[in-house]
């Protein structure tokens, strides 16, 4: 078993770690019920504490945002449903072998190192959200929305702490952590649900006309923030996750799933953390805009913070704080180990210990620089952009091979290492639309789902032409 392989033991409650390089038999498939639990749990987490607010901080209106993210996390499920969960179910492979009989074990080992460093920076990010909380009791001066670097000796301290922590913890292994996990989102969620009924409270909230009325119809964006529109809102919650749906990487997953329509379970973190939990985060958001504080950073032309313990223990008190610092935790420790596993792919003869110390030190580096935190909605759509047309190499295959005469599996038959197709297709769309969005000032999020349906248009033609038969 190689090393990048090995990821699958994250999926403890469904794959126990097994079948990395064979298709999963028949006598372990699991029914619907198996992966319910799974995304209800993951998908409301840390970085919910800090989306939430970051819609009120781009003047969303009402409309665009509750109407907005019910479309756009539906389009998120009908993805994980028509093409993930339709391509998992099919061949029954993990992301990382499906791609390598594919494009190869060399292209497999870069997307690894992507995949390595991106998942560190967004551990760090969740560093920062735990910092936010563990803080309080010291008085911390919380980050700004417009901070970069680290504010004072007492952050740099907290987040180096908590950095240590949650990396030896997942340098042990996934097998704890991931139980534990398990146990605190319903916690998680809870509190997401009593921070959204106090913020209500806070606000003075006693019909729907005036929960509407918190957003109305939208503001001018704060300093340092671009105006969301609804679109932006659609377009942006769909593909936040597009590295697992249309990126493939739920393959991992999904694969172990009796049928495809298990694929309608993604319905349940999309409703339950990326709708009720960001609304009830924006809310928390909404009550602090309300302080003296917030008001005299707005009158001077001032972001107020989003720090998300703050904004909880503001609500609900210590409760808060215990909740931010697990959701931080739940999302870091995992994440960390990921990355850890990654890395591996480039030094198989480190241990996963170490390893795994290593990308944790990266992830508390990146935790101290609030700039990963407070610009998560970017740092999310750049993550899908690189991510996701990788996946579209997958399904084009998968639907289109037949059609246009294309080798399935082309690295494994031809007994290559490197399929230039597949490197072309990514390189060529990917430079073609981040020079569009950069040139023409484009949100990255607009340019994802043409950035992935010309890698696919592309992986067929290149294959085309370069396939030896």
């Amino acid at each position: 078993m190689t090393q990048y392989h090995q990821e699958e033991d994250m999926i403890e409650d469904i794959a126990g770690g097994e079948f990395e390089r064979t298709p999963v038999p028949q006598s372990k498939l699991k029914g619907w019920k198996s992966f319910l639990g799974m995304y209800a749990g993951e998908h409301a987490a840390g970085t919910e504490f800090v989306i939430g607010p970051l819609f009120l901080t781009a003047g969303v209106s009402a409309f665009d945002l509750i109407i907005g993210l019910l479309l756009g996390n539906l389009l998120a499920v009908l993805s994980w449903r028509f093409l993930t969960a339709e391509v998992a179910v099919k061949n029954r492979l993990t992301l990382y072998f499906q791609l390598e009989k594919i494009s190869g074990k060399n292209l497999v080992t870069i997307y690894n190192l992507a995949n390595g460093i991106l998942f560190c920076f967004l551990a760090g990010s969740m560093i920062t959200v735990s910092a936010t909380a563990v803080g309080i009791p010291f008085d911390m001066p919380m980050p700004k929305l417009t901070d970069t670097m680290p504010n004072g000796v007492t952050w740099i301290v907290i987040v180096l702490a908590i950095g240590a922590v949650i990396s030896i913890i997942a340098a042990r292994g996934y097998d704890t952590v991931s139980k534990a996990a398990n146990y605190m989102s319903p916690i998680i969620v809870l509190a997401f649900v009593a921070c959204g009924i106090v913020a209500l409270n806070q606000l003075g909230v006693g019909s729907f006309s005036e929960f509407w009325d918190i957003w109305g119809e939208g503001s001018d964006p704060f300093p340092g923030q671009i105006k969301y529109t609804f679109w932006h809102v659609v377009i942006w919650s769909w593909f936040a996750n597009a590295a697992m749906h249309i990126g493939m990487s739920d393959l991992s997953v999904f694969r172990f799933a009796k049928k495809a329509s298990s694929g309608w379970t993604t319905a349940a973190g999309m409703y339950v953390g990326h709708y009720m939990a960001w609304i009830a985060a924006c809310l928390l958001y909404a009550v602090y805009l309300q302080s003296p504080e917030a008001q005299a950073l707005l009158s001077t032309g001032q972001a107020p913070s989003v720090a998300p313990g703050p904004l909880a223990y503001n609500a609900i008190g210590v409760f808060g704080i215990i909740a931010v610092i697990l959701a931080g935790w739940t999302t870091a420790n995992p994440t960390i180990y990921r990355a850890g596993l990654a890395f591996q792919a480039i030094i198989p003869k480190v241990s996963t210990f170490w390893v795994t110390i290593i990308a944790g030190t990266v992830a508390t580096l990146a935790g101290l620089f609030p700039a990963f935190a407070m610009k998560l909605l970017d740092f999310v759509a750049f993550y899908g952009f690189i991510l996701a047309p990788i996946g579209a190499v997958i399904v084009f295959e998968h639907f289109f091979a037949k059609k246009y005469g294309i080798i399935k599996n082309y690295a494994e038959y031809a007994g290559i290492k490197f399929n230039k197709s597949v490197l072309f297709a990514w390189a060529i769309s990917f430079g073609l639309f981040y020079f569009i969005s950069i040139q023409f000032d484009v949100f990255l999020s607009f340019v994802t789902l043409p950035t992935w349906l010309m890698c696919g248009v592309l992986f067929l033609v290149f294959s085309k032409m370069f396939q030896k038969q």
